[in-house]
């Protein structure tokens, strides 16, 4: 039991400076994507490398495929 008690005042001290020095972390910023469905796929889109194919040809970085309607959506940075 003494030897808790010796030890407390050093873990909340220590639980007291991660929690500040978190907040110093640096922030990462995250460049946003701006989606718009492909103007010269056609048909369905179930393989996202042919979406990124054609996406490509149009001038955008990347493509892929939505989920529910199947459209290729190709990715650009905003």
């Amino acid at each position: 039991m003494e030897a808790s008690r010796k030890f407390f005042p050093a873990v909340v001290l220590l639980l007291l400076v991660v929690v500040a020095t978190a907040d110093l972390a640096p922030v990462q910023a995250v460049a946003r994507q701006c989606e718009t469905k492909s103007e010269r796929f056609a048909g369905l889109c179930m393989v996202e490398e042919n979406c990124a194919n054609v996406c490509r040809t149009e001038g955008f970085m990347n493509g892929r495929c939505s989920v529910w309607v199947r459209n290729c959506i190709c990715i650009k940075p905003c």
